[in-house]
């Protein structure tokens, strides 16, 4: 491990930017592209917009964990809830589930989106409640 960062915030939507823009400068001694910094933010935003969501239900006292460190050329993010968790994380996973139906205008990509933007993506429980979304992402230093 070369560096690493802890963050916590509150479950608010207002800290979805933070959030990104922080791991986005924390991967920037890597020297990403713009279209590598670019997935990584979206990738973050998805995952903590889905603790939001989903593991919290908009409860802004709710806390997003997010670590990330850098080995080499790859930036190895895990963000984490202590929410409800997900009852079949493989069905969850599939592009357009949502368990939020009608209440809200939620696509069902958030893990799709994820899994497209970055080279890994696992999902497991966090223990007892919530869960863990561990991504990570090789920085290639070449432009696309």
């Amino acid at each position: 491990m070369d560096n690493f960062m802890n963050l916590s915030i509150s479950a608010k939507s207002c800290n979805e930017g933070f959030a990104r823009s922080v791991v986005a400068a924390f991967t920037a001694p890597l020297n990403p592209t713009v279209d590598e910094i670019n997935d990584i933010k979206t990738a973050v935003s998805e995952a903590v917009t889905n603790c939001i969501v989903h593991a919290y239900d908009h409860d802004e006292s709710g806390i997003i964990n997010i670590n990330a460190f850098l080995e080499g050329d790859t930036v190895h993010i895990a963000i984490s809830d202590k929410g409800v968790g997900i009852s079949d994380i493989a069905k969850a996973r599939q592009p357009f589930f949502t368990t939020k139906g009608d209440e809200e205008d939620r696509s069902g990509l958030g893990f799709t989106v994820m899994e497209t933007f970055m080279d890994s993506l696992d999902v497991q429980p966090n223990g007892d409640k919530g869960i863990v979304v561990t991504m990570t992402k090789a920085i290639n230093h070449t432009e696309n």
